[in-house]
């Protein structure tokens, strides 16, 4: 929670004044008593009207005040609480932007928006709270007790012992129910997982006809839910009750020895109901700090975990720096193997160049990729295939530096792409990710993205190749056609090609194609192919597909089989000299086609 803190320096003044207006507040409220009570002893006792009239715009005028110094103290802290958390906010959010996809596949995408958007609100709720109330509730009671000493030490005995059992009972019930309320929160996460995978594959459990089993299941988790909420209810229920006795109790005894104290001439009668009424200011100053403690102790829990995605650091260094390291041979096994095969293939000028390269994913015992070794000139076009888990959208993740490699180098022009600074290096790729991402807005919005001052002729230049220009056209909206969020609003292959567009729009060096064309019909798809090989002779491709159709007129063929290089070639080549590629074209095509 300290780290952030740093958050809340731009708002060091809102988060002086808020609490200091609210014990200001507070001030004015522990006079409330003493002019009763002198309304009482004068006014009422003497039938002094106008003296009562004077008191009661005494006592109004202590409500304006204490309200515009609430009002003020609400401002100040809303105003320190938003500015934090929206400072927060952007940092995490950036920060986030910043780790690599080991750190995003360790954390979890649902744990990171929960981080963003929950838990930051909770965060914010509860500075809000603090700085409201945290020195209020504690200064009104201890107040409001020394208040009562200035009236009747002997009654005001009855404060030093009712504050500590009321605190005892507030702050005991307190010590069992917030744990109980974790539980309660855990619960509620299993009924929010159970409801958000219903949502999600409601198509999968209508298909399977699941919907009975799955409303038993939920059932269960709503149930063990609601024993757990009237479980911790019934101990936090103690609380009223408990210290509406110990209160009225220690009413009873100050009633009781003031009582004796007015009979006695040592005080007034309006003197024992001021101290009646701080005793009340107690009781609902305990309650509130009660509440305000359980609020606080969310907010700590939120801003732990928000911690700790701060202290995720991404596993992909900033590479401004790497290439001037003295020694980078001695720092790691990856910096000794960049050293040694930039020295021995650096010379190549390959566009890409793998260079025994290894990989394992973070937390897995075993390798993803295992020695994988291959060159891809500029202007060729590579197809990768094999089956599903060989590897195959691993390789190309390498390439742009999405993963970092565990053993070997990748050379990009003959330079390790460690070395590049990682804008640079990603403005020289156009990827098109297997799942089809677009975002809610305009086409012409989605295809800036691949270049931020596309023109429309470059626009449609690269809707054409894809072959998205019919379809787009045929809607009569041109590039002014509204994607909804996730392009829902659009067919799979109609996403899949303008995905494409999209990576094309930036006439990108190295094109990545990592199974992107798996909604498309073999003659669109074959279409797609003929018109990249036409439009991009410059540019290296790399295609990955489990369809042979798709592969086999690549300059070369790379097969994947367990993160290994079963073969590589031309399709004729392969056909010959490697038994999964021949099995893998005899499953898809006819004989006659695999000859």
């Amino acid at each position: 929670m300290k780290g952030l803190l740093k958050y809340l320096k731009d708002y060091k003044v809102e988060s002086v004044l808020g609490p200091l207006f609210k014990m200001l507040e507070a001030s004015f409220e522990l006079f409330v008593p003493l002019v009763v009570a002198s309304m009482i002893d004068i006014g009422i006792r003497n039938q002094d009207t106008g003296y009562i009239l004077k008191m009661a715009g005494v006592l109004v005028l202590l409500a304006a005040i204490g309200l515009a110094c609430s009002l003020t103290a609400q401002f100040f802290a809303a105003k320190a609480a938003v500015g934090f958390s929206t400072a927060l906010r952007n940092a995490l959010f950036a920060h986030i932007n910043s780790l690599s996809y080991h750190e995003q596949d360790k954390i979890g995408t649902a744990t990171l928006i929960t981080r963003m958007t929950s838990d930051v609100n909770q965060v914010q709720s509860g500075l809000n709270l603090t700085l409201r109330l945290l020195l209020r509730s504690p200064f009104i009671v201890f107040g409001a007790m020394v208040m009562a000493f200035t009236v009747d030490t002997k009654a005001a005995m009855v404060f030093t012992v009712a504050i500590p059992a009321l605190s005892v009972v507030v702050f005991g019930i307190m010590a069992v129910s917030m744990p109980l309320y974790k539980k309660v929160q855990r619960q509620l996460d299993q009924v929010t997982r159970s409801a958000r995978e219903n949502l999600t594959g409601v198509r999968v459990i209508r298909a399977f006809s699941r919907q009975k089993n799955e409303m038993e299941h939920f059932e269960a988790s709503n149930d063990q839910l609601v024993k757990v909420q009237v479980f911790v209810g019934k101990i936090s229920a103690l609380m009223n009750p408990v210290t509406y006795v110990i209160i009225n109790l220690a009413i009873v005894a100050v009633v009781w020895i003031s009582g004796k104290q007015v009979d006695a001439g040592r005080i007034t009668q309006g003197e024992t109901v001021a101290l009646v009424n701080y005793m009340s200011q107690i009781l609902v100053e305990l309650i509130k700090m009660a509440n305000l403690i359980v609020s606080i102790s969310k907010a700590l829990a939120c801003a732990n975990r928000i911690s700790r995605v701060f202290e995720e650091k991404t596993s992909i260094e900033d590479p401004v720096s790497f290439a001037h390291k003295e020694d980078v041979g001695a720092s790691s096994e990856t910096g000794s193997g960049l050293q040694k095969n930039t020295s021995e293939i650096g010379e190549k000028r390959s566009k890409i160049c793998f260079s025994h390269v290894s990989f394992a994913y973070n937390g897995s015992k075993e390798d993803s990729l295992t020695d994988i070794s291959f060159q891809a000139e500029k202007g060729q076009t590579i197809g990768i295939i094999g089956g599903t888990g060989s590897g195959k959208t691993t390789l190309v993740n390498l390439i742009p530096r999405f993963y970092d490699v565990r053993e070997g180098s990748i050379l990009l022009d003959g330079r390790d792409v460690r070395t590049w600074p990682l804008r640079e290096l990603r403005e020289k790729f156009g990827v098109v990710p297997q799942k089809a991402v677009l975002f809610k807005g305009s086409l012409r919005e989605n295809m800036k993205w691949g270049k931020a001052d596309a023109s429309d002729e470059e626009i449609y230049q690269a809707l054409a190749i894809a072959q998205a220009r019919d379809f787009v056209e045929a809607k009569g909206k041109g590039l002014k056609l509204f994607i909804e969020q996730g392009g829902k609003n659009l067919s799979g292959g109609q996403r899949q090609r303008l995905t494409i567009a999209r990576a094309l729009v930036r006439k990108p060096e190295i094109l990545i194609m990592d199974d992107s064309a798996s909604a498309l019909d073999f003659a669109t798809d074959a279409r797609l192919r003929k018109a990249i090989r036409e439009e991009t002779r410059d540019m290296t491709v790399f295609l990955v597909s489990q369809r042979v159709a798709t592969v086999r007129g690549a300059d070369q063929i790379i097969v994947l089989d367990d993160g290994k290089i079963a073969g590589m070639g031309t399709h004729r080549q392969l056909l010959d000299g490697c038994q999964i590629y021949r099995e893998i074209c005899q499953s898809q095509l006819s004989e006659k086609e695999v000859q």
